[in-house]
């Protein structure tokens, strides 16, 4: 692909909603003149990742990491810079030429590839006496239900969608590495992995279709249940159906409700449950749970009420508990699946099972003491069980509330809980680890001001001499940016923060963008006087360094004395010319 131009890079810079765009992937809240949320680039429990639209940046006080729209696109997706911009650009709006040749896009094409393929599948739905309709509506899904659900038919081929895409141009390799095609043995072409089935796409937070799932058709097909593979922009450990169009609703409920299929989700949004997502045939794992976690902190578990769906509910607990999430546990009567209680009992029946689900601790709980709680054995046994659900609770506050009702169940002492709950613990909570601060020295302080000022005020640089404040900032990274702001004042155009940084090394530009997403506002004339405050302050501090040295150099038998006091008087004058702003 050609060079994007530098005025199309600004114009799309300026017009993207940085709050919007963070927001599909990190829960935000407003704290001051920014937002807050947790950092989606390492794991935490307490927020730290700030965004400020005002400056269209972001930054974590946790690990540091910071940016503009682009960046962040480029480390949340797996983009290069140019593949951001375009994408951002559609978003907005504005078009960019494509040329050809250059650049890879893997990504894009397997978008591409996919939109092919669900266009395909939806043709083959839409042909009057195909199983796939049929199925569905055995399912209790209306016409208008699997258009809303974009559900799709494979038909028992092995060539839909590999004919689909050759129409379309695109490479056999591309659909291959999308997952919709495999490779004959024989190496002699590609066939279509879904055949037989009836399909659902499966959709990032951006509403991208990045795989599909499909359901078996036939009897004995197996497995009944088939995705496609793992592939440059699907990940099954992460990916939840439905993501996006639940988006919207699980800001609005701040909860999201995790269900195991695709017809139980769909289900759910037909009960008005929109915020509902399901796994996409797999376990929840870490990674589903830090895809919760950006959103929510608040999850409900509709599982199936059997020995394995009780079983799968407490798994999951040691997955999302540490990642700060506080989960009920809704279950389904033994052998019924969400549309089977969407159609004998109504959605006002299975809304209200999820309203009124108990927290999931509880949950576990009362399963530990079915099994048997009255001799001092069992009691033992229960506490034993339930030890290693508390040890992932990441709150002491919380965890030592569910140790108290635990041991009030099994009628012993919170003391013994919590020392069963310790045994299990391995290492400490990384929360308690809290370092102690160093004392910083008033020049260091007082510079981090200036420099904090600058970064608040760019326009205010011009104050600031460029070659007295390299007399006078001692060398570091502070006494770069400082330099850097200055210099990027001196041009003939407002200081765009991202271009300065990428000027700078990386600490410099971890300063700047620490400094920039700082919540406390500074205004133009404190911003002014805190620059000259602070170079007067230097400059009073730099003469006296040079009176002190005159002093010293006076103990030399050999000095010149009268010399040294001349100086020393001229230095005491400036010194004190200098606690006057210039």
């Amino acid at each position: 692909m050609g060079r994007i131009p530098d005025e199309i890079i600004q114009q799309v810079r300026d017009r993207v909603d940085l709050v919007e765009l963070v927001g599909r992937s990190v829960s935000l809240k407003r704290a001051g003149r920014s937002y807050k949320g947790l950092c989606p680039f390492h794991g935490e429990k307490t927020p730290s990742f700030h965004v400020n639209p005002d400056r269209g940046s972001y930054y974590c006080f946790g690990c540091q990491q910071g940016g503009d729209a682009f960046s962040f696109l480029m480390k949340v997706e797996n983009l290069t810079f140019a593949e951001a911009v375009r994408s951002l650009a559609r978003d907005c709006g504005i078009e960019i030429l494509e040329t050809s040749g250059g650049e890879g896009g893997a990504s894009e094409a397997a978008y591409a590839a996919n939109e092919i393929a669900q266009a395909a599948y939806r043709a083959a739905f839409a042909q009057s006496g195909n199983p796939a309709a049929d199925y569905a509506a055995r399912r209790g899904l209306a016409p208008e239900d699997a258009e809303r659900f974009e559900i799709g038919f494979a038909p028992d081929r092995w060539d839909t969608v590999a004919r689909a895409l050759a129409s379309r141009g695109v490479p056999a390799h591309v659909g291959e590495k999308a997952g919709l095609l495999a490779a004959r043995e024989r190496g002699d072409g590609h066939y279509d992995r879904l055949r037989g089935r009836l399909t659902f796409p499966i959709h990032d937070a951006r509403g991208r279709i990045i795989g599909f799932g499909g359901r078996a058709l036939s009897e004995g097909q197996e497995p009944k249940y088939l995705n496609t593979p793992e592939s440059p922009i699907f990940h099954k450990r992460e990916a939840f159906y439905g993501l996006s169009a639940a988006l919207a609703a699980i800001r609005r409920a701040d909860r999201a409700v995790i269900v195991e299929g695709y017809f139980d989700r769909i289900a759910l949004a037909r009960a008005g449950v929109e915020e509902s997502l399901a796994t996409c045939g797999t376990a929840l794992s870490e990674g589903h749970a830090r895809n919760l976690r950006r959103r929510t902190r608040n999850a409900v578990l509709l599982f199936d009420g059997d020995e394995a769906g009780q079983r799968a509910m407490e798994r999951s607990l040691e997955v999302l508990l540490p990642a700060g999430l506080r989960v009920r546990a809704a279950m389904l009567p033994p052998g019924t699946d969400p549309d089977d209680l969407l159609a004998t009992k109504g959605a006002e029946a299975l809304r209200s099972l999820i309203d009124h689900a108990p927290l999931a601790i509880d949950f576990a709980i009362d399963r530990a003491v079915a099994r048997g709680c009255n001799s001092p054995s069992e009691k033992a046994d229960v506490v034993a069980a339930v030890a290693p659900v508390l040890a992932e609770v990441p709150s002491g506050v919380e965890r030592l509330d569910f140790a108290q009702r635990l041991a009030l169940t099994v009628d012993t002492d919170v003391q013994y809980v919590m020392a069963a709950v310790r045994a299990t613990q391995r290492g400490e909570d990384p929360r308690d680890a809290v370092p102690i601060p160093v004392r910083e020295n008033p020049q260091d302080r007082k510079i981090r001001q200036l420099a904090r000022s600058l970064v608040e005020h760019p326009d205010l640089a011009g104050r600031v001499s460029r070659d007295e404040m390299y007399e006078l900032v001692p060398a570091g990274p502070l006494r770069e940016l400082i330099a850097a702001l200055v210099d990027a004042s001196a041009e003939d155009r407002s200081v765009a923060l991202e271009e300065v940084a990428e000027r700078l090394g990386a600490e410099e530009a971890r300063l700047l963008r620490q400094f920039a997403a700082a919540d406390e506002e500074i205004e133009a004339s404190a911003a002014a006087r805190t620059i000259d405050d602070t170079i007067c302050w230097l400059r009073k501090e730099r003469l006296t360094e040079r009176l002190r040295a005159l002093t010293r150099r006076l103990r030399d038998p050999d000095a010149d004395v009268q010399a040294i006091l001349e100086e020393k008087e001229r230095l005491t004058k400036q010194r004190l010319a200098a606690t006057h702003h210039p």
